[in-house]
Order: structure tokens, then sequence, then C-alpha cells
């Protein structure tokens, strides 16, 4: 799939307005429309829809548009040019009769999400290798430490023994050279990523938390960890409960749309039954830019909530978006309870990294 979409420009463009979409809020297009918020407020428009919407929609420069909107002649032709674009997407199968966006649409999309976020990390070698902290006589090799009698013979290391037996000057090896191989295990792991998707994640920042749990998807799975995803604003939107099907996570993770408020305790509560049973170690990374604002008392809501994780052997990690001064306060709180790590991201590039970072100290 990546070959034909790297050798079809249009295709690209197309998943590129579809994510654009899910990104801005919108499930469909609808052309009447989006013509008549152009022509009667193109200020609120370019707010309502985003600037990359409107370039790939229409196939004009934003400003172009803005300084032109009042020509009737412009006008007609800016008409002509997103219905044609509307009717381009209906040949394609991206979207339905009635404008919404098709399954085929969605994979276009996801498509897209998933060439730019590997295209980025895998260049600049964020996706290596990860180990669980726990020691596995059947894991994999790593530094060495003394031998001890319920060592196994073959985890010996003949250099390093050797090695230290000739530093010492011993003429051979005795037991106090003997050097073993540690082996750590990757444990079994279920990453649940509950992605803030109210009103103020518009735009890039759910773009970019959308890229982030692509990357946790990928790494984690290609470890032969669980990923689910839960997609909260005033309710719990949507949930997928902790996988190996990365198709299912990518399509899940793509079409996310932004609205309402934050219930983050609801969010918590949710995760809780969405994990497996069993010895496993269970991991919920909250992804959000603001307090929660649903509930009579929704600070102490959420903490609760965390306190019940805590107590199911869930551990609470928060990335916060730009935080103020009393999100991140909660967060701290949210953190401490939950046995995770905070990490406050400034740089929305940088996303993809931190969330990586959070699994990677699993």
């Amino acid at each position: 799939m990546k070959s034909v979409l790297e050798n079809d420009k249009d295709v690209i463009e197309d998943g590129k307005l579809i994510a654009d979409a899910f990104n801005q809020g919108m499930g469909g297009f609808m052309p009447d429309m989006m013509f008549e918020r152009f022509v009667d407020n193109y200020s609120l428009a370019k707010k309502l829809f985003g600037e990359r919407f409107i370039r790939r929609l229409t196939g004009y420069d934003p400003k172009y548009v803005e300084k032109n909107i009042k020509v009737p002649e412009f006008q007609r032709e800016l008409k002509e040019r997103i219905n044609e674009k509307i009717d381009q997407l209906k040949d394609k199968g991206f979207l339905d009769k009635d404008e919404q966006v098709t399954e085929k649409g969605i994979e276009a999309a996801s498509l897209v999400l998933y060439m730019e976020e590997l295209d980025k990390l895998v260049p600049a070698g964020q996706l290596g290798e990860k180990l669980h902290v726990k020691p596995d006589r059947h894991g994999t090799k790593q530094d060495v430490k003394q031998y001890s009698r319920d060592a196994r013979y073959r985890d010996i290391s003949v250099k390093k023994s050797i090695r230290t037996a000739v530093r010492r000057g011993h003429g051979t090896l005795i037991m106090d050279d003997l050097k073993v191989h540690n082996r750590q295990s990757k444990g079994e792991i279920e990453v649940i990523y509950a992605l803030d998707s109210s009103a103020s994640m518009k735009g890039d920042k759910i773009n970019a938390a959308k890229k982030a749990g692509i990357a946790l998807a990928f790494k984690a799975i290609e470890e032969k960890d669980k990923v689910g995803v839960i997609v909260f604003g005033e309710d719990v939107k949507s949930t997928l409960s902790p996988t190996y099907e990365f198709d299912m996570i990518l399509k899940e993770i793509t079409q996310i749309r932004v609205t309402g408020q934050t219930d983050v305790a609801l969010t918590i509560k949710k995760a809780i039954g969405m994990f497996g049973e069993g010895e496993t170690t269970k991991h919920l990374i909250l992804l959000t830019d603001a307090l929660p604002t649903v509930g009579e008392e929704p600070e102490k809501e959420t903490l609760s909530a965390v306190s019940l994780a805590d107590a199911h052997g869930i551990t609470v990690s928060v990335v916060g978006l730009n935080l103020d001064k009393e999100g991140k306060k909660l967060a701290e709180k949210i953190s401490a309870i939950g046995k995770g790590r905070l990490f406050i991201a400034k740089n929305l590039k940088e996303l993809d990294k931190i969330v990586l970072e959070d699994y990677y100290n699993l």
C-alpha cells in the first residue's frame, strides 16, 4: 500500500484532506454549507475548517481566497472547484452519496498518517528495541554480572571471564573470574492510549496526538505488546480494548473528531474494565490539554478514579499539552497517585517521542 500511495500523489492529497476534516471535527463534506460559510464570513470559516483543509479542498492559497471571496466571478469558480473535488472523492469511493467519509476514505487517511509518522521516526532512530526490566532466564542477553550457582553454564561469557582472569594475573580460570550474561524479559504489557478529543484539541493538537498514538501502536505491537484506545471528551466517544491488530488501532485513531468538554474521571473508570485479566503490566497514558470540566467536583472525581486504577494494578501517566498552572498541579497528582510519569509537551513535534519514552520506561 505504501508503494501504491507513493506513486499516486492524488490519493495522498485526498487522504490528507480527509485526515484534516477529522482533525477539524468533521465526519463528512457538505459542499453547499462550506461554500456559504466561505462567502458569509471567511474569517470564521478559516477558524472552523483550518487553512490546510481550505487549500486542499479548493486548490487555492487561503490568503488568495480571503482576498477575492467577495468577487462574484471568483465565487462561481470557487463553488465549481469545491463541487469538483467532492465528486472526485465520490468517484474514488472515499465519500458516499451523502458526502460522508466511507471505510475506504478512512483507510486512505490512515495510511497517509501512518506513512508520515514512520517516515519521521525511523530515520531519527526513535523505534529502537524496548526491553522490560524484569529478569528472565530465557530472555535476551544484556550486560554481564558475577557468576552465581543458580546461573546456567550457557550464559557464561567466555570473553569477559578470560579478560577478568588475565587482568587478575591468573594462569587458569577460577570460579571468582566467571562472568555471566544478564537476561531481560520483555514481559507482557497492555497499554491504553487515552486521547482527549475536546474542542480545544482541534487542528494541529489532535493531529500530533494521533500520530503519537500511531507510533505507540506500531512499536508496542512490534514488541508483542497489546494497545488499546479510548477517545474522550465530555463522555467516552469510542473504545478499543488492547489488541495486536494494528490496522484496527490505526483506523480508530484516524477518524477521531474533536467535540465537547473533558471528562477524565469517566475515562479512567472505563479503562479499568478494558484491561485483560492476569499478571500483565497494565498502563494508561492520558493525553490532554486541559483540566477536567465535567462533573460536580471534576478534580476530586478524577483523583478518586486514579486511586481506583491503582487498586487494580494499573499505572497512569499524563502527557499534558501546554497545561496551565492548575492543570499541571492536577497532572502531578494524577501521575503520583497512578505511579506513572508526567510529561509536559511544549512542542507538538516532540509529542510522539514523549509517548514512546513513556512506553519504553514500562
